[in-house]
């Protein structure tokens, strides 16, 4: 493809499609690890920017903008979406060229959005992405034509294989044209937009792929109402059964490396209080968190295969029966499965549900679901507590089956709160839900690998900031106030005073004041109780290499064990959660709300699980 000089070539570009358009796969493709994840301004739509490197030497910075199937906004990611196009928005420079990523084998849909695309006037690349798809599936089109049609340089390629990105790249080079005006239909009307797309395809000699034939069989089986479910339930179990088992010889081999390290930079400080801090306090706070790494990284890896294959869009259209006995639609599943990575991002995905109520509902329930920050402090307490012994065999033992169980528990208290919530206070009328079924396709390394990265980074820089922070503000307050010049006993200090003047009432729920130090610190992310804990019994044991498990096996019963297991099953323990709730719902009624009432169902649920077992 060769596109005609016109002007200067392009430094910022935008990049944008439907969803399921494969517009991701390309940006990862053309950046690749040169990219970041930021909040536009005053909003919290998502984006994110990278670094295209070209032949030259130069770089141009892509924006990934939301998918969108058009630019009349109904929600706040097509509305966001059109400013930047349409340089409305004074944080984000208009780009000098557009990307327009479109899915070849369902042209005539997403052709669609390319109408009010091209009106715009900006120089753009029309990119048919799958050409690997449409041309296994015996789809065809002629290339020459579409540009004519529309006006606008046409490029056939595959993300996911990599085939004719060179095309992309040779259109960020040269300088382009704006786009040549064509016969546009009245853009807010769908009908004619439909109908222009569909005559732009037969003028292009556009035929469909036919869809293959294990993709009908698939469908049967996942989408069936009754062997759907099942299926996905098997996949549950087996995700989580590797998490525990898969991950065990690399946890440990974290935790050796931080235990000879430890050991290894003891003798190097010369000072006693400063060697107290980096081994006791830090080594010891930070190092108990990052051994729970390989768990996460699973858990996100499983999750990225199902999401990548097109199996989660399936999930998503069995959850809708689910969501709709509970007063909620579909739209919702997305935001509550991204939920199980972190509340937060999953909030900020509810921008897609158009009926507010529908959407404040989602937001009140979110934090039910388990985050992967909960993660760490459900397997150090049921490694603790559990015996891990088979009960289906290698399928299925009972660590995690526990696992599974808290999983589940925490969806049963969203999917009662929201059939409380909506058939009262958030009452409203049924939504119909679409979604485009995405095609099935092996997912990629290169995919896989950046997202697994991503939250390695993003798990890291927690424990670089967030957790260490912690612990060496845990570290002061175990080492003050000095008496007669010599460190108190950890019981005596000030962490210690503020353990036990809330120890009367925690108590009851089988804790002791160490625990409580490290429910006040989860507050600013619910793994931080495993480096406070890990940087408590460091102190006390005056060894970096205190095993936390043994540890936790001596300060509480198993009734207790249960407790802090269901206290941070139900319990918002997370501060970043309840700002963007406030911002989200745009005051502080409804997270003050969730927070109350979340903390109260909390507690009674530690009460009485420590009772019963007890």
């Amino acid at each position: 493809m060769q596109a005609p000089a016109g002007g200067p070539a392009p430094r910022t570009v935008a990049l944008v499609g439907p969803p399921n358009s494969g517009k991701t796969t390309l940006f990862n493709r053309l950046t690749g690890l040169r990219q970041k994840v930021a909040n536009f301004p005053g909003v919290t739509v998502e984006h994110h920017t990278g670094l295209a490197e070209l032949d030259d030497g130069r770089a141009v910075s892509i924006i990934d903008l939301p998918g969108v199937y058009s630019l009349a906004p109904r929600s706040e990611d097509e509305r966001i979406a059109r400013d930047v196009l349409t340089g409305e928005r004074p944080d984000a420079p208009k780009p000098d060229a557009i990307l327009l990523v479109l899915d070849s084998t369902n042209l005539n849909r997403h052709l669609m959005l390319a109408a009010p695309i091209l009106a715009l006037g900006v120089p753009t690349l029309v990119i048919l992405n799958l050409a690997d798809d449409l041309r296994g599936r015996g789809g065809h089109l002629d290339l020459d034509a579409l540009a004519r049609e529309l006006g606008a340089p046409v490029a056939l390629i595959s993300a996911r294989q990599g085939e004719g990105i060179e095309q992309v790249f040779s259109f960020l080079m040269r300088a382009v044209p704006a786009p040549r005006p064509v016969q546009l239909p009245v853009l807010q009307d769908v009908p004619k937009c439909r109908e222009w797309a569909g005559r732009v395809g037969r003028q292009a000699g556009y035929r469909a792929p036919a869809p293959p034939e294990w993709t009908h069989r698939l469908d049967g089986l996942f989408l069936h109402p009754v062997f759907g479910p099942l299926v996905f339930a098997l996949v549950v179990i087996a995700v989580f059964q590797t998490i525990f088992t898969a991950a065990a010889p690399l946890m440990d081999g974290v935790r050796g490396l931080f235990n000879v390290s430890g050991n290894w930079i003891a003798p190097l400080i010369p000072f006693a209080a400063l060697r107290s801090l980096v081994v006791e306090g830090v080594w010891s706070g930070v190092g108990a968190v990052v051994v729970f790494l390989p768990q996460v990284l699973l858990l996100f890896l499983f999750i990225g295969i199902l999401e990548d294959s097109g199996y989660l869009a399936r999930a998503a259209l069995i959850a809708d029966r689910t969501m709709a006995r509970v007063g909620l639609q579909g739209k919702s599943f997305i935001p509550l499965l991204s939920a199980y990575a972190c509340a937060v991002p999953a909030i900020l995905a509810t921008r897609t549900i158009e009926n507010k109520r529908d959407r404040f509902a989602t937001i009140l329930i979110a934090p039910f679901m388990t985050c992967s920050a909960r993660l760490p402090v459900y397997t150090l307490i049921i490694a603790a507590f559990i015996p891990n012994r088979p009960i289906l065999g290698a399928f299925l033992g009972t660590r995690a089956a526990a696992l599974l169980g808290l999983y589940i528990l925490g969806f049963l208290a969203a999917v009662a709160t929201a059939r409380a919530l909506k058939s009262s206070i958030l009452k409203s009328g049924r939504t119909p839900f679409l979604l485009e079924m995405p095609a099935y396709r092996w997912p990629t390394v290169q995919s896989i690998g950046l997202r697994l990265l991503d939250r390695s980074m993003i798990f890291l820089r927690r424990a670089g900031t967030v957790i260490l922070l912690v612990t060496v503000v845990l570290w002061v307050l175990a080492h003050l106030p000095l008496d007669n010049g010599h460190m108190p006993a950890i019981e005596h200090s000030l962490a210690g005073t503020v353990g036990r003047t809330i120890e009367p009432a925690i108590r009851p729920l089988g804790f002791n004041w160490k625990i409580g130090i490290g429910l006040i610190s989860s507050l600013a992310a619910r793994e931080v109780i495993v480096g406070t804990l890990g940087s408590i019994y460091g102190m006390e044991a005056d060894s970096h290499s205190v095993d936390l498990q043994k540890a936790l096996q001596r300060d509480l019963s198993l009734g207790g064990a249960v407790a802090l297991l269901l206290f941070f099953a139900f319990a918002m323990q997370c501060i970043s959660t309840i700002a963007v709730v406030r911002r989200e719902t745009g005051g502080w009624k409804w997270p003050a709300f969730q927070f109350t009432y979340m903390g109260v169902l909390a507690y009674a649920a530690a009460f009485i699980a420590f009772h019963v077992v007890r």
